[in-house]
Formats: structure tokens, C-alpha cells, sequence
């Protein structure tokens, strides 16, 4: 199979960095070009990196010696060198939305970790085992950007995927009330113990912008596409609150439910050990086997411990019991930068390309 030639844009922050990981030895994906600020342009990947690089394995050799291009001014460059690319980018909103836009109209499909493009209605914002239908509203979008292959699709927000995934197979009981703590990991702000210092024997009770992204990001993962676009769900009714607690990756979430149609205990867990989605139909080179694993031990699951069961890409469950207030409480966790960032979006890609969204040029 000839693989596709892919792009990182934003590849010197966090999530790049990851992106960068997860292309080594891809099967379907060959990392071509890197690019960021016009600060990095014109550096070997290794040199614009340097002391920053935050992963737990070591730079790929095939990506230190790329050259890093200026992801505003190479734009038509890299478009035109690529087959798609991820987009990871430390900029305001308003230019993140200009800027996929605008590789979107250079027939580059964009793959975007960024939450810049998350409400446009014909952007689909994709959990590959959740809502893969979302998807056909590319062809829409296509029709308004007036663009024969380039799109934007986006991957929801990191810390939804430590419950939504969880709540999914649920939602056939009537889920009417959702009520999650997340205490998320300091790599959700790009940091490290060594860069953040303050977050050692420390919790900061705000993050900002994100319990919005809590409550409403799920109600359009589970939305309908109507007229060509996604209208969001109108229920269950969501309420969050967001924590940034001193644990280096791993978003875990405390989850309070009520249902219209109560379930029993084991019906729960037969609904999250059986259930299977597109990604695993696919059999996609980044899908978990199992999708959403519970524990049936007291004290699981542990970020410590559980993130990144089956390579950082499963959910992992435990602690499912009565509550006196909701009908049931449970515990979720998923890895922030795997699951929730850039592993996210390799799946996401790697649907696209398996669905015939995204061809070889």
C-alpha cells in the first residue's frame, strides 16, 4: 500500500510533538513535513525543538533532520507536498480558524486537534467509535468552501473523552442527567513537572474555558445531521466542573447519571464490554481492541496505572455503583494526549482515509 504523506503543523508544542511520535513506523502514514512559527522556520525539527522535546520516547530520527517550514507563509508549499495534515496550533482562535480554513481551500484536508473549528455546524468533530456517521457533512462543507478534496474535521476536546465514550452505549436507557468532576493531567496545558513547578503538591480548581467544552461538546458528538450540518442533541442535561490536579498525563472523570429507563448494574457493564464501533469494525491501525475496559477492583482505574492501556487509546472504567442522588456514580480515565489529542486524531484520519474521505494525490 502506498502510504500517505502527511503534514504536522504546530509540530514543536506538545501535541505536535506526539503527533510527530505516533507517525513513526505508522503503517499507512509517512511524516513529510513539519512546520510552526516562522520563530522555528528554517531549523532542522531537532534544533527547533531541543531541550523541549516532552515525550517518553526519543525523537524519531526520520523527523530531526526535516527541516521546519513557516505554517503561514509556506502554506501553498506544504499543501501542495502533502496528502493531509494534523494541525496543532498555539494561536488565537480567529487565526486558527483563518488558517485551516485556508489550507482547506488549498485541497489540503485538515486533521485539527484545535477547538477553533469544534462549532462550526458542517465541521464534524469526531469520537471514531461514537459518531463516525458525522463525517458526510463533508461534502457539504466542501460545497461551501468550494474545495474538490479539502475539508477541516476536528477531534472534541481531550477531557469529554474520559466519559462521553463511557455514557454512549448508555444512552439507549434515556440518559437525562449527567453531573462530571475531571481532574486533568498538566500535559492538557502543555506542560511538564519540570516547566510548571507550581503544579508539585498543588490542584488549581479552574481551567479556563473548559467545563463549556464539558457540558456542550457532547450534546454535538451525539447531534444529528440534518440539511448538512450537525445539530446538537438536545439532552442529557450536563452540568461540569474542571479541575488541574498534579498528575502528568491522564484526564479522570467523576460521572453522576440518571437515566429515564434505570439499568441494572450488569446491564451497564455488559453495554461497555460489548460495545464496538467503526474503528474497531475497520479494524483501524490505532483502534483499541477493546474500547472501554472496566475494573471491577476499588480503587481503579489509576492514570498511574491504566492510561495507556492498549497503547493510550482505551477507556478505562471503574467504581460503577448506586449514588443517592443520581441513579449511579462512576470513575473514567483516558490519556489526554493520546486518546484525547493527537492519538485521537490519527484515528480520526485514519477513518477518513478507510471511509474514502481522504485519497492519495
Amino acid at each position: 500500500m502506498k502510504k500517505y504523506a502527511v503534514g504536522v503543523v504546530g509540530a514543536t508544542g506538545m501535541v505536535g510533538q506526539r503527533f510527530v511520535s505516533l507517525l513513526e513506523n505508522h503503517p499507512w502514514f509517512q511524516l513529510t513535513v513539519v512546520a510552526a512559527s516562522s520563530r522555528s522556520a528554517g531549523k532542522t525539527y531537532q534544533e527547533a525543538v531541543g531541550t523541549r522535546w516532552a515525550m517518553p520516547t526519543p525523537m524519531p530520527e526520520e523527523a530531526k533532520s526535516l527541516v521546519v517550514l513557516d505554517a503561514q507563509a509556506d502554506k501553498e508549499k506544504i499543501a501542495g507536498s502533502v496528502d493531509f495534515i494534523f494541525c496543532a496550533v498555539d494561536m488565537k482562535k480567529d487565526e486558527i480558524r483563518a488558517l485551516e480554513e485556508s489550507y482547506a481551500k488549498l485541497e489540503c484536508p485538515v486533521i485539527s486537534n484545535n477547538s477553533a473549528h469544534r462549532w462550526t455546524p458542517d465541521v464534524p468533530m469526531v469520537i471514531p467509535e461514537v459518531n463516525p456517521e458525522h463525517i458526510q457533512v463533508i461534502q457539504d462543507q466542501k460545497k461551501r468552501l468550494g474545495t474538490q478534496r479539502g475539508f477541516i474535521a476536528v477531534k472534541s476536546n481531550c477531557s469529554i473523552q474520559s466519559y462521553a465514550p463511557a455514557l454512549h452505549p448508555l444512552r439507549p436507557f434515556g440518559l437525562e442527567k449527567v453531573l462530571v468532576c475531571t481532574y486533568q493531567a498538566i500535559s492538557g496545558a502543555g506542560k511538564t513537572f519540570e516547566t510548571w513547578p507550581e503544579m508539585v503538591d498543588n490542584l488549581i480548581p479552574y481551567i479556563g474555558g473548559e467545563e463549556e467544552k464539558s457540558e456542550k461538546e457532547p450534546l454535538k458528538v451525539w447531534g444529528t445531521v440534518e440539511n448538512g450540518q450537525i445539530v446538537p442533541a438536545q439532552t442529557p442535561s450536563i452540568t461540569a466542573q474542571c479541575l488541574r490536579v498534579p498528575v502528568s498525563d491522564g484526564h479522570t472523570a467523576a460521572v453522576f447519571v440518571t437515566f429515564k429507563n434505570k439499568p441494572t448494574e450488569e446491564e451497564i457493564k455488559a453495554a461497555w464490554k460489548n460495545f464496538q464501533g467503526r474503528a474497531q469494525e475497520l479494524n483501524l491501525p490505532s483502534a483499541p481492541k477493546q474500547f472501554l475496559q472496566y475494573f471491577e477492583e476499588p480503587d481503579r482505574p489509576q492514570a498511574k496505572l491504566d492510561r495507556d492501556l492498549e497503547g493510550g487509546m482505551a477507556v478505562t472504567l471503574g467504581r460503577l455503583r448506586p449514588d443517592t442522588q443520581y441513579d449511579y456514580k462512576f470513575v473514567g480515565l483516558s490519556h489526554n494526549t493520546l486518546r484525547g489529542a493527537a492519538g485521537g486524531g490519527v484515528l480520526l484520519a485514519e477513518l477518513l482515509c478507510a471511509e474514502g474521505y481522504i485519497l492519495p494525490r
